[in-house]
């Protein structure tokens, strides 16, 4: 893969590191929460991308390069980059997020956030890492 696909793959890896720092953090401080929003987002929206790039680069599937990160999510599932329908819900819980003004939707979602969705990104990461040896 050439270096705009590796750096988007560092990029995914640091978003998560930086998400996962909200796991000990006090979210009680009024930069915690939306800190976590936003590396939530940001998290989310590299790993849709990064998992298309895998889709197209690793596997050869081009029929949904147009693709939505629905669609995306739906062929990563079916070759095993992702194995958990979760990724819908997140997918669902980042759309919800831009139209949280008040901040009471992000905490609603920051224990899954920090937990679950954190893991799965996780998870991710670590089947797709060969990928960018």
């Amino acid at each position: 893969m050439d270096d705009k696909y590796i750096n988007r793959y560092k990029s995914l890896v640091k978003s998560h590191s930086n998400l996962l720092m909200s796991q000990s953090a006090d979210i009680s401080d009024p930069f915690v929460l939306p800190a976590t929003v936003q590396n939530y987002n940001l998290t989310f929206d590299l790993s849709w991308k990064v998992m298309k790039e895998v889709l197209l680069h690793e596997f050869g599937i081009e029929d949904f390069t147009g693709g939505s990160p629905s669609q995306t999510l739906r062929k990563g599932f079916s070759v095993g980059l992702i194995e958990d329908d979760t990724w819908m819900v997140m997918l669902h819980v980042r759309n919800t997020l831009a139209h949280d003004y008040d901040g009471k939707i992000a905490l609603k979602y920051f224990h899954d956030i920090t937990g679950k969705y954190s893991e799965l990104f996780s998870e991710f990461i670590e089947r797709i890492s060969s990928c960018y040896e």
